[in-house]
């Protein structure tokens, strides 16, 4: 009976699965990250409280946590496939044939592409989180200029060209990933099928589009 449990645990099947469903959670935090950056396009002010609002909150450590968990499993359960498709294929192709799966430029390219966003993730993260503090008050609350280091982040052409060419690489991931996730959770069928398929398309166009934006705003912005 357990043999049977860990046998089934270890299923593909299971694996992309559990990537899948990580995947989605994923997919909503890109989105309600999105949102939050939105508010640079509006005012300094409405950027610095929402971002205070968010990181003075107790429960962010909490989040942050489970957040970090999610995208391990992702990335632990993509690793692992991808060793393993590899391994029950050792032999090389000289020629690819197409397989009628869907198989795509973008679906080909999904160790690479979640590569790059992990290798942005971690510069992302120590370039902004971890970056320069400067402060600011708003009625009278103590803050971090947040807006003031991104603006000063992004004056840079490096960091511009960088972050939308991650942003790309974001939107080929997703491309594949989001209608992928679905059909692993078993929606596969004729009648939506080609909505899921569409929906992915326009998904990560818009993400990809919508987080380049930020940065070339902000470039352009500071120059003003």
């Amino acid at each position: 009976m357990f043999a049977k449990a860990v046998k089934y645990i270890n299923s593909s099947i299971v694996k992309k699965q559990t990537m899948g469903v990580a995947g989605l959670l994923l997919c909503g935090f890109i989105v309600m990250h999105f949102l939050g950056n939105l508010l640079i396009f509006v005012s300094p002010r409405a950027f610095n409280i929402y971002a205070h609002t968010l990181t003075s909150n107790p429960l962010i450590y909490l989040a942050e946590a489970g957040l970090l968990a999610i995208f391990l499993v992702h990335v632990g359960v993509g690793v692992k496939l991808t060793i393993e498709n590899n391994n029950a294929r050792p032999e090389k192709y000289y020629m690819k044939q197409p397989t009628g799966r869907g198989s795509n430029f973008s679906s080909s390219t999904m160790p690479y592409t979640g590569l790059i966003i992990l290798v942005f993730i971690v510069f992302h993260i120590l370039g902004l989180k971890f970056g320069t503090y400067y402060e600011t008050s708003y009625d009278g609350v103590k803050m971090r200029d947040l807006y003031k280091l991104v603006m000063e982040y992004f004056s840079q052409p490096g960091a511009v060209f960088a972050y939308v060419a991650a942003m790309i690489s974001l939107g080929i991931h997703l491309r594949h990933g989001f209608w992928s996730a679905f059909q692993s959770l078993g929606f596969n069928h004729p009648k939506y099928n080609n909505l899921i398929v569409a929906i992915s398309k326009a998904f990560a166009f818009f993400m990809a589009v919508g987080f380049s934006s930020l940065p070339i705003f902000c470039f352009y912005k500071g120059g003003i």
